[in-house]
């Protein structure tokens, strides 16, 4: 589900979204727009304080954070509307375009299909694809060999979200890389640092070790990073509080001398990935793609593996195609 977010001034309306539920959009209406409203728009991290404070006795994470995220965004795009702006003049380029990597490969996919997706993303130049394993782990490696076959020498990425224990995810990582898998998403739970740090010790190079999908604040990301336990951090801007939160995390990064890699919503990072200077890559996450492609006027297509925001467009550069979202609405009177 997609929670859209809009804050207005002056005539100016700006957007930002999460992909929560219901619940979501509930907690922002009720609880987290009478922080904001009448406060000046300028004042993003003054906003986003305050809405924290607000969640205080509800609990940061999940739920609350993601509704922080979506309304955080909103305000950002505000701003840089009001000051017509790009997101990314607004916050200072590092670069002019990011890249991407292609994102799919679901554990539900036969190996014709996935075959089909991989091989698509780089028929569209993307360098870089990644599929999902775990849900079978006897399967693993077969499907990964197919990657392999269907994508040629482009850089192949694997997730498995947690799913192996430690020692599954050692021999794996050691499989793995003689196929030629050069990062290795969250190959324990997240939630196991020791696990990640042992992965990361052990797996050989060029496979890197990732995560951070699932940090919904600063301190999270923290946790990890003192751990040591991963290679290249992951933030999620519609997760761990919207632009001022994953500038919190970039700047993290930036201190432990860490890459930093946005997960999904690429519509809503692309003005990100060129603001920070950590920034390696952003997921060309499918799903996401087909779902901002359909909702948004200005989600952006990679060119030659790369996403180059549109700097002639204020803000995020968006615009919600409200008869098409109608159609998908739901009531959360």
């Amino acid at each position: 589900m997609l929670v859209v977010a809009e804050a207005t001034s002056d005539g100016a309306t700006g957007t930002g979204y999460t992909y929560a539920d219901r619940a979501t959009a509930v907690l922002a209406r009720d609880t987290l727009a009478k922080v904001v409203v009448g406060s000046d728009a300028m004042g993003t991290e003054r906003n986003y304080d305050a809405m924290v404070g607000a969640v205080r006795n509800l609990g940061r994470d999940g739920v609350a954070s993601m509704a922080i995220s979506a309304i955080d965004s909103a305000l950002w795009d505000l701003k840089a509307r009001l000051l017509d702006v790009s997101l990314v003049g607004l916050l200072g380029p590092a670069r002019e375009s990011i890249a991407v990597y292609g994102s799919g490969g679901f554990t539900s996919y036969g190996r014709e299909e996935l075959t089909s997706q991989l091989a698509g993303f780089v028929a569209l130049g993307i360098r870089r694809v990644k599929m999902k394993v775990g849900r079978e782990p006897a399967k693993d490696v077969g499907r990964v060999e197919t990657a392999r076959r269907a994508i040629g020498d482009a850089e192949l990425f694997v997730d498995a979200n947690g799913a192996y224990s430690r020692k599954q995810a050692l021999e794996l990582a050691r499989v793995f890389g003689n196929l030629g898998v050069t990062w290795f998403e969250e190959p324990v739970s997240s939630d196991d640092l020791d696990g990640l740090r042992l992965l990361r010790d052990r797996a050989l190079a060029p496979m890197e070790i990732a995560a951070g999908e699932y940090g919904f604040h600063p301190a999270y990301f923290e946790r990890m990073l003192a751990a040591g336990a991963v290679d290249v951090l992951q933030a999620d801007a519609t997760r761990c509080g919207g632009v001022t939160g994953f500038l919190r995390v970039a700047a993290l990064a930036d201190a432990r001398g860490l890459p930093l890699s946005a997960h999904c919503a690429p519509a809503l990072h692309a003005h990100l990935g060129c603001a920070c200077s950590r920034m390696r890559h952003l997921e060309y996450f499918h799903d996401h793609v087909r779902i901002e492609r359909l909702l948004f006027d200005g989600a952006l297509t990679p060119v030659n593996g790369e996403l180059t925001p549109d700097r002639s467009r204020a803000g995020f550069g968006l615009k919600l195609l409200r008869d098409e979202a109608q159609r998908y609405a739901v009531d959360i009177s």
